[in-house]
């Protein structure tokens, strides 16, 4: 264990023996759930820095939190098996981090791919999820994403510095985040790229990509209504970039009606995935927590 600007890093031994990295907000005990956050598909723990230390440190309800490197991701060991990044067996990595670190319910903070694990996570350990954040992503997936996404993973160009990281990301993404400000380009590029050996490399596994590979997105995709809806019944904000090509405005319309009590927020000028230390995606999910806390106080 590892301490460093605000954190302590854990390891977590999976079902298979392969090595699993957590970050670890607040030291002291707390009466107020922890909050568990999980990243998108090539994402790290490293995404919600500013939000886990803005929760653990609020003097008024301070908490842990625990935010979870996937296989192959960040800190944790890559997997020789690619077929592994598979969301049943990072739902199974996941109950092993929660066992071993003594979570056995808390509010969960998912973007894309991690807001798709909360649901499979609600199938799998019923009433463990009290509270759900939806980062840009629902029970239908848009194709045209998933398209772009594929595009992409496993495939960006070596930078030879951050600055041209920078470059490679306007280039990808700068129609989505049109507003983006110079600081968040740059911490978004540190986060997507580390440097190992006097060269930058992602913050992945390039063989994520064929997990995307092996999936006909000509076909239809399978929708999820009956895992989301097991999240009915605990408080649920879903949040949207208005610029998405991965929850449409349809599909959040959808989630309205159909769990009337859900909070719904849309972000401007953010596409796939707003950025969760942008103000107002923080103000809404610190919001959001205090109130499930007060719900189950």
């Amino acid at each position: 264990m590892t301490v460093t600007d605000g954190f302590r890093d854990e390891f977590v031994s999976a079902s298979d023996g392969l090595r699993l990295h957590v970050r670890v907000y607040g030291s002291r005990p707390s009466e107020n759930l922890p909050v568990v956050c999980l990243p998108g598909l090539a994402r790290t723990a490293a995404d919600f820095h500013e939000l886990a230390i803005a929760l653990a440190s609020d003097t008024r309800r301070p908490r842990r939190v625990l935010a979870v490197d996937y296989r192959g991701r960040g800190l944790s060991e890559w997997d020789k098996d690619w077929t592994h990044y598979d969301p049943q067996v990072e739902v199974d990595d996941l109950i092993q981090v929660l066992t071993a670190l003594g979570v056995p319910q808390a509010i969960f903070v998912g973007t894309s791919r991690g807001g798709l694990l909360i649901m499979a996570l609600a199938v799998a350990r019923a009433g463990i999820v009290q509270g759900a954040v939806l980062n840009d992503v629902g029970p239908v997936l848009d194709p045209r994403g998933l398209i772009r996404i594929r595009g992409y993973i496993g495939k960006l160009p070596t930078p030879a510095d951050f600055r041209e990281a920078v470059g490679i990301l306007k280039l990808l993404s700068s129609a989505q985040f049109p507003a983006l400000g110079d600081a968040d380009w740059d911490l978004l590029a540190r986060r997507t790229w580390v440097e190992e050996k006097g060269k930058l490399v992602p913050a992945y596994d390039p063989a994520l990509v064929k997990t995307l590979e092996s999936v006909d997105l000509e076909e239809p995709l399978p929708e999820l209504w009956n895992y989301c809806d097991l999240l009915r019944n605990v408080p649920m904000l879903t949040i949207r970039g208005a610029n998405s090509d991965i929850l449409s405005e349809a599909t959040l319309a959808a989630m309205q009606a159909r769990y009337p009590k859900m909070e719904a927020l849309t972000i401007p000028d953010q596409g796939h995935t707003p950025l969760t230390w942008e103000p107002a995606v923080m103000k809404a999910i610190l919001r959001f927590v205090q109130g499930v806390d007060s719900q189950a106080a």
